[in-house]
C-alpha cells in the first residue's frame, strides 16, 4: 500500500491540485484531504487507496521503499 506522504509527494511531482487528483480518481476533495492529512498508511476505504495508487502508477509514478519506514516516489518519464 502507499502512505499519506507518498500521496502528497506524487501529487506534487505531477503538479496536480487536490481537486484535479480527486477528479481523476473519482473521489471527493474532502476524502483526499482526509487521507493526505494522516500519518503513515491512511485509514479508510481500501478501494479509494487503490484508485489513487492506480492513477499515479498510470501517470508514471513508482512507489519506492517501505511505506511505513522509508517511503518514496519516483517519476518514470515516458519516451
Amino acid at each position: 500500500m502507499i502512505n499519506a506522504s507518498q500521496i502528497r509527494a506524487a501529487r506534487a511531482v505531477l503538479g496536480l491540485t487536490g481537486q484535479e487528483l480527486a477528479d481523476k480518481c473519482e473521489i471527493s476533495l474532502k476524502t483526499l484531504r482526509r487521507y493526505e492529512a494522516q500519518e503513515g498508511v491512511p485509514v479508510g476505504n481500501t478501494k479509494v487507496l487503490i484508485a489513487i495508487k492506480s492513477f499515479f502508477e498510470s501517470a508514471g509514478i513508482e512507489f519506492t521503499g517501505d511505506p511505513l519506514k522509508n517511503p518514496g516516489v519516483t517519476l518514470n518519464l515516458k519516451d
